[in-house]
């Protein structure tokens, strides 16, 4: 027997004849109100032998509870007491690996290599792992030319960086297309800012700016990403009020929602 099932089993009385009277019992759906004994004299009956009855219907037993998929664990959130101790994310990168960028407008995966920039590949590789670019704006767009990135949403986390200056590289490879490269201003000056070349921008390579990654999937997403501002956005305001002042002023920049490393 289910649960959603209500079964009626009938059980024949047994006709108690009288000499006088009988009881005629009646069923259906809804159970009768007993006849009336009928008054004519009849001559009494054999008694009827009882209805077998009928067999019980097996109660179905309810299937156990099958347990719920055990729900993947929600990413951590990036450690702000390592963010604010640059001193402390200094592990070197493995010789290559693969970045990936979901962003606003979908993904950026990229392709990094360490002999390329060992100093700017380790800074780079512990800021991603660090969740350092998780929520930054892609702010400085020039068409043709580069888009740029790095100043983190909380001026906390932003001041804490602003003098955790690397040594240059020596440049290796040529800013072509989809090169990723740390912005300067000036020698030695290297922090978290980073530029993607939107073309074959070979005259930086004489200006000492040391190429580390290239692009191998989505060049087209950074090609999509918000250009309307231009070069806009203030970096001095975001040093000062960060993604607070972005997302008041320039509300239509794109940005990196998480930064992982993928191999």
């Amino acid at each position: 027997m289910t649960s959603n099932q209500a079964y009626f089993i009938l059980r024949l009385p047994v006709a108690a004849v009288a000499v006088l009277s009988f009881l005629v019992t009646g069923c259906g759906e809804q159970r009768q109100p007993p006849a009336e004994t009928e008054r004519a004299a009849r001559p009494p009956e054999e008694p009827k032998p009882a209805a077998p009855e009928p067999a019980k219907p097996e109660v179905a037993k309810p299937e156990p509870a099958k347990p719920e998929a055990a729900k993947p664990a929600a990413p951590k959130a990036p450690s702000t007491a390592n963010l604010m101790n640059p001193s402390k994310l200094t592990e070197q990168a493995p010789e290559t690996f693969m970045v990936n960028f979901d962003t606003t407008k979908g993904n950026i995966k990229i392709q990094v290599t360490r002999s390329w920039a060992p100093r700017g590949v380790d800074r780079f590789y512990n800021l991603v792992r660090s969740g350092f670019y998780d929520g930054c704006r892609f702010f400085r767009i020039v068409p043709n030319f580069v888009v740029q990135f790095g100043m983190p949403g909380d001026p906390k986390i932003g001041a804490a960086w602003r003098n955790a200056n690397i040594p240059d590289d020596p440049v290796t490879k040529t800013n072509r297309k989809g090169a990723l490269t740390f912005a300067t201003s000036g020698p030695d000056s290297r922090t978290t800012q980073v530029f993607i070349n939107l073309k074959a921008n070979a005259f930086l390579d004489q200006q000492g700016f040391a190429p580390f990654g290239q692009i191998v999937e989505g060049m087209e997403v950074v090609e999509s990403l918000y250009s309307g501002y231009g070069e806009g956005p203030d970096q001095g305001m975001i040093q000062q009020r960060g993604n607070e002042y972005l997302n008041s002023r320039f509300p239509n920049l794109d940005y990196i929602k998480k930064a992982t490393i993928e191999s």
